[in-house]
């Protein structure tokens, strides 16, 4: 086998194809830049909103500084990865990240702490954009969506370590360790990935996984394509379609992710424990979300995948501002935990399906900044509504409406062919 001089040593000979081992590591990335990074700040949150004596709005602000720079760097994560390779812009964004949750926690102060999410949303960026889009590289058109839905389990992981972990860790240490131990976790997926990323299985000697060889030989306008395509890209009107779509699930998610803990413990009669092993608990089931979605949309299509995870998710985010009875809170907890890392999924399928997979990384890139924007205004709008209602609740109404109008409305005005599980057509649109 042979092997590009930046994609890493050649590939050892193994029984198991090589995309089995690239997707395991896609996995580690995104529970690094975003299931640690993101998601444990939902969990650390109360303990850090009382020991710097943060309003809601602050502790809003704090997620919007992650959300804002994670928006502005994804789409140079994206060029970066097709320029020098996803290997290593994945490797130094985690790096980045995770220094920057360990500045986190080294300067107790609003500012330091706001640097610092901020710091990790860049990094965040350069960790998951590419990571996923390695996806659309190593694994054919028809074995994609269930990839991807496999790949953003790395999030469910988080989940399912921050939950009962940062509960624990507040027992005997204060918020602090907590952001060090997870900073920790971050440099040491970066040095994992460093060593056992790919690039491309062409610079060894081997196909996409569920590609056959006449597949490969097969014309498609975006094989090879060069950086001077990235223009197509941007211009595509399905592509800016699909952005607006994903930025109502940028919106409405992160102020059901990020609040969740702080509206059970504080709102709903829940202990820090109970809501973390709540959260614990959402992240194991969330692991098949992805798997499950992405099998349904590579046998009936993208479309219809995509509208039954935004009717499902407004029915999860709408009836928990409905009421915090026990009952209520397990059913919306379980509808979430059934389809919140889909969409994500979905997007990266659809990349790879419009784009090809040397373009994918930028038109997820260009995707995930709309999608961005919907992240960082989320929590700043949440927090502001719950300082003027001293509630959660109608924030949580508010991400439910708009999953269901902009997300699932928007959903079904996009046409079938563009929503398929077709291979990859040529950007222009």
């Amino acid at each position: 086998m042979r092997s590009g001089n930046a994609d890493g040593p050649p590939l050892p000979a193994r029984p198991v194809h090589y995309a089995w081992v690239v997707l395991g590591f896609v996995v580690l990335a995104v529970f690094s830049s975003l299931g640690l990074a993101r998601f444990g700040y939902t969990a650390i949150l109360p303990a850090m909103q009382d020991a710097l004596a943060l309003s809601n709005l602050q502790t809003g602000m704090l997620q919007s500084s992650n959300l804002l720079g994670y928006m502005l760097a994804v789409v140079f994560a994206g060029v970066l990865a097709t320029r020098f390779g996803p290997r290593l812009v994945v490797s130094a964004s985690l790096l980045l990240t995770g220094a920057a949750m360990l500045l986190t926690g080294w300067i107790p102060t609003f500012g330091g702490a706001q640097a610092g999410r901020f710091l990790a949303g860049v990094g965040g960026a350069g960790g998951n954009v590419p990571a996923m889009a390695l996806v659309s590289a190593w694994f054919g058109p028809r074995r994609r969506g269930v990839a991807t839905g496999i790949g953003v389990a790395g999030s469910s992981v988080g989940l399912m370590v921050t939950g009962p972990l940062i509960p624990r860790l507040l027992e005997r240490h204060d918020w602090r360790v907590c952001w060090y131990v997870l900073g920790a976790l971050a440099v040491a997926t970066a040095a994992l990935c460093l060593a056992f990323l790919r690039n491309r299985p062409a610079d060894h000697g081997l196909l996409p996984l569920g590609d056959a060889p006449r597949d490969a030989a097969r014309p498609n306008a975006t094989r090879g394509a060069s950086a001077l395509d990235w223009g197509s890209v941007y211009r595509s009107r399905r592509l800016w379609h699909l952005a607006v779509v994903y930025f109502a699930f940028g919106f409405s998610y992160i102020i059901y992710s990020t609040f969740f803990i702080r509206y059970l413990s504080r709102e709903g009669g829940f202990t820090l424990a109970g809501a973390g092993q709540l959260w614990f608990r959402i992240g194991l089931v969330s692991i098949v979300s992805g798997f499950l979605w992405g099998g349904v949309s590579d046998r009936w299509g993208r479309k219809l995948a995509l509208f039954g995870v935004f009717l499902v998710q407004a029915i999860a985010f709408g009836i928990l501002g409905v009421g915090h009875r026990v009952g209520t809170v397990y059913a919306s907890a379980a509808l979430f935990a059934l389809t919140a890392w889909s969409i994500p999924a979905l997007m990266a399928a659809l990349a790879g399906d419009l784009f090809g997979a040397r373009l994918a990384p930028a038109a997820l890139g260009l995707m995930t900044i709309v999608f961005g924007l919907g992240q960082a205004l989320g929590p700043f709008v949440a927090g502001k509504m719950a300082d003027a209602a001293q509630s959660f609740a109608p924030a949580f109404l508010l991400a439910g409406a708009v999953a269901l109008v902009l997300g699932g409305g928007g959903t079904l005005f996009l046409p079938g062919k563009e929503a398929s599980a077709a291979p990859a057509q040529s950007p222009a649109g």
